[in-house]
Parts: structure tokens; sequence; C-alpha cells
């Protein structure tokens, strides 16, 4: 990807979509869910209806994928296999969103994409449709799924249009905040596989722009102006990380940048691209939440910060830390790319959703 970048001849993101292709999957019925291709406020979407009887209304989940706002796919194998499972054993409508990636689409299409269909599903006429119980929605993702997932839960308590809210939110393994890229995982696992702090830093920095500026700016994590001093508190991993993850590291003063990236990037500094920004007010209107975190993960500490600021604003949330897992471990669920441990964390999603949508 980067020889291909640096001569010219593909984009580093293209290059990279090409092995997320080979593993789309058409969207097939099978004799417990049927699968279709739809549009959601002109936003692709793929659709999983269970065949079962319902026995009255049934719970709905709408589901982004994740890829570092610049990859991935609702038909990608392991996000099929995925929503099947959901849609079967929880006999529920899942809504898996097709939104449009970076480059050449930058914050906050990603975003706005994601609510859209969210706002559309969560209509009464459309709930009905489905026959969806509206007390009985929810809204998960991981990596920079678990980002949007987390914003659109955020959005959607200050929309006057917005009658139905959500009854839960999973967050698996999501990326939560731009302004520290230091944290004690992103030193931790700086070049494990999968997601290398690297990786992570280029899809932050294309989720905002494909400036090399910023990119640079963000590798040596000197992309937020001092101005922004008053945000620290809310990524403070000194204050919402507990000890075991702290580790040995020891805490320093942000080392802040100049403030004309964030003035031609203002999403840096914007909740909707970093939830971890939210106030207390904010996050205390909240449903209940499972947070999923993997500790060879350069974002374990987001979702860990995040369990900590939930809890302190009053919301009941589910912490479950894989000690043996790694990012994207959730999809390695089919040969030849098919793991124990993805099955493990999926079964803990499943449990926790039966009792708690």
């Amino acid at each position: 990807s980067e020889a291909a970048d640096v001569l010219g001849l593909m984009h580093y993101m293209e290059v990279l979509r090409l092995f997320t292709d080979v593993q789309l999957v058409p969207p097939t019925s099978d004799e417990n869910v049927t699968v279709t291709e739809t549009e959601f406020n002109s936003v692709p979407v793929r659709l999983y209806l269970p065949r079962r009887a319902p026995g009255g209304l049934r719970r709905a989940m709408v589901y982004i994928h994740g890829g570092g706002w610049c990859l991935g796919d609702a038909g990608m194998h392991g996000y099929d296999l995925m929503a099947r499972r959901f849609s079967n054993e929880l006999n529920a409508v899942v809504v898996s969103v097709n939104y449009r990636l970076a480059p050449p689409h930058h914050f906050p299409v990603q975003f706005e994409d994601v609510y859209s269909v969210t706002k559309f599903f969560l209509q009464s006429k459309v709930l009905a449709q489905y026959g969806v119980d509206p007390a009985r929605v929810c809204v998960a993702g991981d990596s920079a799924g678990g980002n949007l997932a987390a914003a659109v839960a955020q959005e959607l308590l200050e929309d006057p249009e917005v009658q139905t809210q959500l009854k839960a939110q999973v967050l698996i393994y999501p990326a939560l905040q731009a302004l520290d890229l230091d944290l004690p995982s992103y030193r931790d696992n700086a070049h494990k596989p999968v997601l290398p702090r690297s990786l992570m830093v280029r899809f932050w920095s294309e989720y905002f722009s494909s400036e090399p500026a910023l990119r640079e700016a963000m590798a040596s994590n000197r992309h937020v102006p001092a101005a922004a001093e008053e945000l620290w508190r809310f990524v403070n991993w000194s204050v919402w990380l507990p000890p075991a993850m702290r580790g040995a590291h020891r805490p320093g003063g942000p080392a802040w940048g100049g403030a004309e990236l964030a003035r031609r990037h203002p999403g840096l500094l914007d909740p909707r691209a970093s939830p971890l920004l939210a106030g207390e007010a904010r996050l205390r209107r909240l449903p209940a939440a499972l947070v999923l975190t993997c500790e060879h993960d350069v974002l374990r500490d987001d979702g860990a910060m995040y369990v900590g600021r939930l809890r302190a604003a009053g919301v009941p949330v589910t912490h479950h830390h894989a000690r043996d897992g790694f990012h994207g471990a959730l999809t390695f669920l089919a040969w030849p790319l098919e793991l124990a441990l993805g099955h493990r964390l999926l079964n803990t999603c499943l449990g926790w959703l039966r009792d708690n949508l």
C-alpha cells in the first residue's frame, strides 16, 4: 500500500480496499434469514429479516461496520455471518449500513450517512412496516463503526424530530477520541498485527482529510491546539483508565500543536467524531451499553475510558475485556479466518443483547 501510494499508482486506502473486496459475499437468503439490499434515505443497507414466526413485535439492530472510515462493507463475509446470527438468534431485524468511505468522502459524511439511516429506521411507520418493537431497538458497531454507533446514540438525544429512542448500544473495540494518540494502549500495541499505531493514525487522519500535514501532526501527537485544553479532562487517561491498564506508563502533559490544523479541520474537536468529548450532561441520558475491548489493541483505552465516563454519568454499562483479544477478532468467524476467540466474543454480545434488548 505504501509503495503504490508513494509511486502515485494507487491511493494507500484503495490498495487496502482490494483485500476487503475479496471478502464480499452476495446477499443470499437461507432457511433462517431473508437477506436483501435496499436503501434507507438514499444510503445503501443490507437488511436481515428473520423467517421464524415473530410471536409479537421483534427486536431490531442498526449495525455499522468497521474499517477506519476508509474500508469495509456490510457484505464482507465476517459481517454477513455476524448479522445473520444476530437476526436469527435474537429474532431481530438487522439493518447493516454501507456508508460512504474516505477517501474521497471525509467527516462528517460517514456520520451523516449512518445517522440518516438510523433516524429513518426509527420512524414509527418504518418500525411498524418491519414489525419492530419501538422499545427494543439498538445501535451497534465495531472499531470505526463503534465510533459511529456511539456518536449516533449521542446525537439522537438532541434531535427533536426523533420520537423513538434507542434501548441499548453495543460498542465493539470502538475508536472514540482523536485528541491523544499516545495512550498506554497506543504505546503497548504500536506494532501489533491487524491495527498498528501507524495504520490507526492514517485512518484518523484520512477520516478528516488527505492532507499530509495533518497525518504528520497526528503521528507525532501534535495536532491539537492549546485552545482545546478544556477538552483534555474528557480523555485524561490518568483519571479514566483503571490502574491495571495504566501499567507502568506515566502521564505527561499534552504536546500542543498550532491552531491552523484545527481551524482547517474542525472535526478534530467535534464530539460527532470523538464521542469521548461529550459532556456529562449528554452522557447521562444515553441508553445502557456493552463496551467490548481487547488487550492487544491500540483502541483498548478508548473503550475503557468511555466505560469510566459512562459509569460516572450513571449509565448502566457492561465492560467485557478480552485479555487474549486483538483488534478485529470478532469478525474471525469463518475459514480461513476462523478463531474460537471470534465466536466467543460474538456469543458475549448475543448473551448481553438477549438480556438487555
